[in-house]
C-alpha cells in the first residue's frame, strides 16, 4: 500500500542518459531517447510504485549553452525543476572532470540547498578504478547525500540507487493512480515518437530544427487509431531532407514510428505523415507556445 512519496529531478548535461535511466526504472518506455545532445525538450513526468513508495521523476532537458528561444526555454525548465523537488539526482559522464554544466547545476543546488544524490552513469564503460579517482572529484566539489555508480543502459546499480532515493519519500497519499506510468497525454507521446525517429534518421542540424504536431487522433469502431502528424522544420532545404528521394525517409521515419506507437497504444495505427516549412520557429514565443514549450 502506498503512503509515502517522493519527487526525484533527474538534471544533468545533455546526453548523459537521463531518459535512459527514466524508462530502465519505470519498466516501461515513457521518454524518448537518441544519441543526438538535447533530445529531451519538456520535463517528464514518470511514476514508480515500489513498496510503499510512489516516485516521481522529472526528466529534464540536459544544460546546455543556450542559442535559441528553445533553448533558452530547456535551461530554463532544468533549472527551475531542481528546486521544485524532494531531491535531486545529478547525472554525469564517469570523467575525471567538472564541466560548466555540472558546475551550474551543483551551484543551483547549493542555492537551493537541495537534497541531492551524484549518479555516476555509463560505469560500464570504464574500469572500476578511474571511478575513485571521479568520486574524489565531485565529493570536493559538493556534498552529496550520497554517490551511486550506475549502468542506465545495462541495469546495474538501479536497483541501489532506488533505495537510495526512497529516504527522501515523504509520508502521504499518492499522487497518481496505480495504473499511470507518465502524465504525458498520449497525443504527445506520439508526437515525441516520431521525433525520436527523426533524430535517429537525420544527420547534423536538421532534426534538432523539427517540432512534430498531432493534427488527428481518432479511434474507429474496428479499434484502429487514426493518427495524422506534420513535422515543421526551418528550411525549405531541410524540408527535402526529411522527405527524402521519391518520399523514402518520410516513408522510413513513419514506418519506424509507427511499430512504436503500436506497441505503446496497444492498437493498429494507420499513420500519415506532412512536413511543412515554418521559418524561425526556435526563436519565436508565439511559435513555441503552440508546440507544447509553455512555462
Amino acid at each position: 500500500m502506498i503512503n509515502k512519496t517522493a519527487m526525484i529531478a533527474l538534471v544533468g548535461r545533455p546526453n548523459v542518459g537521463k531518459s535512459t535511466l527514466l524508462n530502465r526504472m519505470v519498466g516501461e518506455k515513457v521518454a524518448i531517447v537518441s544519441n543526438k545532445p538535447q533530445t529531451t525538450r519538456n520535463r517528464i513526468t514518470a511514476v514508480l510504485n515500489q513498496g510503499e513508495t510512489q516516485f516521481i521523476f522529472l526528466d529534464t532537458p540536459g544544460m546546455h549553452q543556450a542559442r535559441t528561444r528553445l533553448g533558452e526555454y530547456m535551461v530554463r525548465v532544468a533549472r527551475e525543476s531542481v528546486g521544485e523537488v524532494d531531491a535531486a539526482a545529478l547525472l554525469v559522464e564517469p570523467v575525471a572532470n567538472i564541466g560548466p554544466q555540472e558546475r551550474e547545476l551543483i551551484a543551483r543546488l547549493q542555492e537551493t540547498k537541495q537534497p541531492s544524490v551524484l549518479v555516476i552513469n555509463k560505469i560500464d564503460t570504464v574500469e572500476k578504478v578511474a571511478l575513485l579517482e571521479i568520486m574524489v572529484l565531485y565529493a570536493a566539489a559538493h556534498t552529496f547525500d550520497a554517490i551511486v555508480p550506475i549502468s542506465a543502459l545495462g541495469g546495474d546499480g538501479v536497483s541501489e540507487l532506488l533505495g537510495c532515493l526512497d529516504k527522501y519519500a515523504q509520508e502521504g497519499p499518492q499522487l497518481f493512480p496505480d495504473d499511470m506510468i507518465s502524465d504525458q497525454p498520449e497525443k504527445q507521446v506520439c508526437a515525441e515518437i516520431v521525433r525520436e525517429k527523426l533524430l535517429l534518421c537525420l544527420d547534423k542540424e536538421v532534426p534538432h530544427g523539427t517540432a512534430v504536431e498531432v493534427t488527428r487522433f481518432s479511434e474507429r469502431d474496428s479499434g484502429v487509431i487514426d493518427l495524422d502528424v506534420t513535422i515543421y522544420c526551418e528550411k525549405q532545404s531541410h524540408k527535402g531532407m526529411i522527405i527524402g528521394k521519391n518520399g523514402q525517409m518520410l516513408k522510413k521515419v513513419g514506418e519506424l514510428a509507427r511499430v512504436d506507437i503500436e506497441k505503446f497504444m496497444g492498437a493498429k495505427v494507420f499513420l500519415q505523415t506532412w512536413v511543412k516549412v515554418k521559418e524561425h520557429w526556435l526563436d519565436s514565443v508565439g511559435q513555441l507556445r503552440n508546440f507544447g514549450y509553455t512555462e
